[in-house]
């Protein structure tokens, strides 16, 4: 018999109850800011006016959003991500803050259409078997721009599929744990019809963090479109 629950059955983010209650806790603002939705939050402020269309791909649940309004960013959001117990969560907690439970869907970013004003997409795109796809659609979707952190060096592409031993008890699942090249990942955003910057990640201070048991060298991207008809 073939089912088609199998995309929840294998995603790692579906199967720890420690990082459900992280998430819960983030939405209810009771754990700390986390530094990469901090420092996002201000490279967008930058390019954002009131009234904007934000949308948060690989949104969890939503906790992007405190950050937004503790630093005034009056904007229309919208979060998406794959793992609909992770939504779940923010559609229970987030109404409480402000956010209307039906900004948060679950939608994988491959599928998506539309269009925003502006994408943020953090630590998501190296957890995933490339980043091509989801990229591309991020970038068409974004009229202004894309602020996005990922796993990313000088150095050649590393791409490692690997066990999560971080997951609920008899769990045994596997995750893509990929470090991208940089200056790849600026051209592809450039082919698209963007204005690339390279910006140092405040957590890491462009030192490898050990995620899992393997490192990521996170670096956020500041995508400005200079096209407005998009090149490809």
């Amino acid at each position: 018999m073939i089912r088609d629950d199998g995309y929840r059955a294998y995603c790692t983010w579906e199967h720890s109850a420690a990082l459900r209650e992280l998430y819960a806790a983030r939405s209810r603002g009771e754990a700390e800011e986390m530094t990469c939705h901090a420092q996002a939050a201000e490279l967008l402020a930058a390019h954002v006016r009131a009234g904007d269309s934000v949308l948060d791909a690989g949104c969890g649940s939503g906790a992007f959003w405190h950050s937004l309004v503790r630093r005034g960013l009056d904007v229309r959001y919208v979060g998406i991500d794959a793992a609909s117990s992770l939504v779940a969560i923010g559609r229970e907690i987030m109404p409480e803050f402000g956010l209307a439970a039906e900004n948060l869907r679950v939608l994988r970013i491959e599928d998506m259409a539309g269009e925003v004003d502006h994408v943020v997409c953090l630590n998501v795109l190296s957890n995933i078997d490339n980043y091509h796809r989801p990229l591309e659609r991020l970038l068409r979707v974004a009229r202004r721009t894309l602020i996005l952190r990922e796993s990313a060096w000088d150095g050649l592409a590393v791409y490692a599929y690997v066990r999560d031993r971080h997951l609920d008890s008899g769990v045994k699942l596997n995750v893509h744990v990929n470090t991208y090249n940089a200056a790849e990942l600026m051209d592809f955003m450039r082919g698209y019809g963007f204005e690339v910057a390279r910006i140092q990640d405040r957590r890491t201070q462009g030192r490898a963090e050990t995620v899992i048991g393997h490192p990521h060298y996170w670096t956020f991207f500041v995508a400005v479109r200079t096209d407005t008809k998009g090149a490809k």
